[in-house]
């Protein structure tokens, strides 16, 4: 899971953290292995790797993939005329030449776009993607080209759902396996889940706030436990998420620890020597090159 919402986590610490007394709890159980967690830090391509190359796009996702990266990050939405695409906003104002909703406009308009039209490496200077036949990509397209590639994808629309949809296209593929679902919505995540039950989630802000809050005083076996991995930020609402403390209630339960969105270079080396499980990152090669320093090589 990615921004926004985290702001309210402190304001809801004092409420929780005072039923405590009333809580009864259960116990933290022992799941089965998780395959997000490997003992190795992962170098998690965060839109293919945005700082570098188009966001999103199959130029992006190769790219990432010659570079041997862990696992690529996408973020889904769907067309007017139902095909589910990859883009992180909802509209192509953006990251494209094109104005207009996605989900207003067919895959033939979406895909008139130029993907590549407005990155730029150097301030603006220049925009070497431009008119370069960039496209917005197509889930359908990502599952077909990388066929054992491990992918983290995030549902952004909400309404019409994508579950079922999304649970076919996986089902389709022979990819149920090696993706995590993940979404800031409830609703879109309870939705997913009831299609498609065998595919690993990522908890929701909401699912994630009680575990974060436990963790501070040992008791985060206490929380309910929805999914299997934990998407996080550093920080939320004045309170740091990503603790050691944390990092072992959720190992304890088999819940891999995933962190958005790194770039910096120390905050990389801090948290691959506390041991979460993946970085997303906008620069896996930078990634890459720390992961290497630190005795991580990918692969």
């Amino acid at each position: 899971m990615k921004k926004r919402g985290w702001a309210e986590m402190g304001l809801l610490a004092v409420g929780l953290l005072g039923l405590l007394g009333a809580c009864g709890g259960r116990p933290s159980g022992t799941e089965e292995p998780n395959p997000l967690i490997t003992g190795r830090v992962w170098n998690v391509a965060h839109q293919g790797g945005e700082l570098r190359w188009p966001s999103n796009t199959m130029l992006a996702f190769r790219n990432a993939a010659a570079l041997g990266v862990n696992m690529l990050d996408t973020d889904m939405h769907a067309t007017k005329d139902g095909v589910l695409v990859l883009s992180h906003d909802d509209t192509l104002n953006r990251l494209t030449d094109t104005q207009g909703r996605i989900e207003d406009m067919t895959l033939e308009q979406v895909q008139a776009a130029d993907a590549g039209s407005t990155l730029s490496l150097d301030g603006g200077q220049t925009f070497p993607f431009r008119g370069q036949g960039v496209r917005v990509a197509t889930l359908a397209e990502l599952l077909g080209a990388f066929p054992d590639m491990p992918l983290s994808i995030e549902i952004k629309q909400v309404s019409p759902s994508l579950g079922v949809p999304f649970c076919q296209a996986l089902r389709d593929a022979g990819a149920t396996a090696r993706v995590v679902v993940s979404s800031f919505s409830d609703v879109a995540m309870q939705d997913f889940r009831a299609a498609c039950p065998e595919v690993l989630t990522s908890m929701t802000e909401k699912e994630l706030r009680p575990l974060v809050l436990l963790s501070k005083v040992g008791l985060a076996g206490l929380a309910p436990l929805p999914g299997r991995s934990a998407q996080v930020p550093l920080t939320g609402g004045g309170i740091t998420v990503v603790t050691p403390s944390f990092l072992k209630a959720m190992h304890r339960r088999g819940v891999s620890v995933q962190v958005w969105t790194i770039n910096d270079e120390a905050t990389m080396r801090r948290l691959i020597r506390m041991g979460v499980d993946g970085i997303l990152t906008d620069d896996p090669v930078l990634l890459k090159r720390v992961l290497e320093e630190e005795g991580q090589a990918q692969r």
